[in-house]
């Protein structure tokens, strides 16, 4: 073991403020050929709004590990695709990312449709794919390490909170969704969920549109009307991409403040809101596991490398970022442990791996592919970030087959 390697595993599993300083000095690389990391996120179209921090995250992290010396004395490398919010076309860019390009590892996708898209490629080729977004649950690929929430990581313990006095007591809830297969399936096991709270179905709105949906004053109109029915009301939003925009503009545009009817999104951050007037929606939610805003010596650290790396002080931080650096250093640590890039042996390598993440929390990967992750619940401020109102009091084990969806009954779970 050469000395230059010793000290780049030392760098990896050394607390995050320490490893995470850049050095003075770039160190050589052994001879050999560059660890390749794929990047696959969407440049383009309806989800760039969300995707592009993604790849820039990558890129980040990529940068800070050569600054470390690399990984096991080689050079890491990016091979950034567009798959353009295409789900076809993430299949066709997943298979040119490890066929052509040979990629050790990728990091990408945000929607689930994009995720069911290249499944089956990197379950063919074995690849390996870091998945940095909330999303539905029941899956579990030995392929895919999923670093974003599950649903009891984020969807149901929001509408908990809702339906608690702190978040309003609500008793009705309007369910506002993209149409495609994360939010049908995360609605299909919040209003089971409803149900077993008492929740009755006639106390239950459930509306999808398409990704880009521009024109939401129907929709806005009838959940008012919704809600003027005599019960307090609450919009739980599975709305993804650039749809948020003109949605949330739409709630100012009626007036629908969240003293009246708390809206909890579970895909808009500060990077969504950095595009919209905040004013009309001091108030209304968010459910993540990350915020800019939380105030602890690793996410200072986060900032500050993001800050420095971006060259632009008006870009934020948001929770698959955060999700998106987790994963990279996880992955990283499973490398140095395993002694190779091999597919099989960081697998076996990623279980139990930990990290003192952003959030700060410590978060640990299971043998069900998924983090260990806090729940935290915020207000949109006026300055587009977010005021934490709730949290939990330890990083949650994920469930990723939801016992709120009866062909589950007999899986194991968590």
């Amino acid at each position: 073991m050469t000395q230059r390697l010793i000290v780049s595993r030392r760098a990896l599993l050394a607390g995050a403020a320490g490893a995470l300083a850049m050095p003075a000095i770039r160190p050589a690389f052994a001879q050999g050929a560059p660890i390749k990391v794929g990047v696959l996120h969407s440049l383009s179209g309806t989800m760039a709004i969300s995707e592009t921090a993604l790849r820039d995250t990558v890129l980040m992290m990529v940068e800070w590990i050569n600054s470390q010396g690399g990984l096991l004395g080689r050079k890491v490398e990016a091979v950034v695709v567009d798959p353009a919010s295409n789900w076809p076309l993430f299949a066709e860019k997943a298979r040119e990312l490890l066929q052509v390009h040979k990629v050790d590892v990728t990091f990408g996708c945000w929607t689930s449709v994009s995720r069911k898209s290249v499944l089956p490629v990197y379950e063919e080729l074995n690849g390996l794919l870091f998945y940095p977004v909330q999303y539905e649950g029941e899956e579990q690929s030995r392929n895919v390490f999923y670093t974003g929430a599950a649903p009891n990581q984020q969807a149901i313990p929001a509408v908990e909170y809702l339906m608690s006095d702190d978040g309003g007591g609500a008793k009705r809830i309007a369910l506002l969704g993209t149409d495609y297969v994360y939010p049908r399936t995360t609605n299909r096991i919040l209003r089971a969920f409803l149900n077993s709270k008492g929740i009755a179905d006639a106390d239950i709105m459930e509306e999808y549109t398409p990704f880009g949906h521009s024109d939401w004053q129907g929709i806005v109109s009838r959940v008012k009307r919704f809600a003027g029915e005599g019960k307090k009301t609450a919009i739980v939003s599975t709305i993804n991409g650039d749809a948020n925009v003109p949605f949330y503009r739409e709630l100012g545009n009626q007036g629908i403040k969240a003293e009246d009817i708390p809206s909890v999104a579970f895909s808009v951050g500060e990077e969504e809101l950095a595009g919209i007037d905040t004013k009309p929606l001091v108030g209304h939610l968010a459910a993540w596991n990350y915020f800019m805003s939380v105030d602890s010596p690793v996410n200072t650290e986060f900032k500050r490398m993001w800050a420095a790396y971006i060259k632009n002080d008006k870009r934020v931080t948001n929770d698959p970022m955060e999700a998106t650096y987790t994963g990279f250093r996880m992955w990283a640590q499973a490398v140095a442990k395993a002694g190779t890039t091999s597919v099989d042996a960081v697998r076996t390598a990623m279980y139990g791996q930990k990290v003192d993440a952003p959030c700060g929390y410590t978060e640990e990967m299971f043998d069900n592919h998924h983090l260990s992750k806090p729940v935290m619940i915020g207000e949109i401020m006026e300055n587009g970030q977010f005021n934490v109102v709730y949290k939990t009091p330890t990083a949650i084990k994920a469930e990723n087959w939801s016992p709120f969806i009866p062909e589950n009954a007999n899986r194991r779970r968590g």
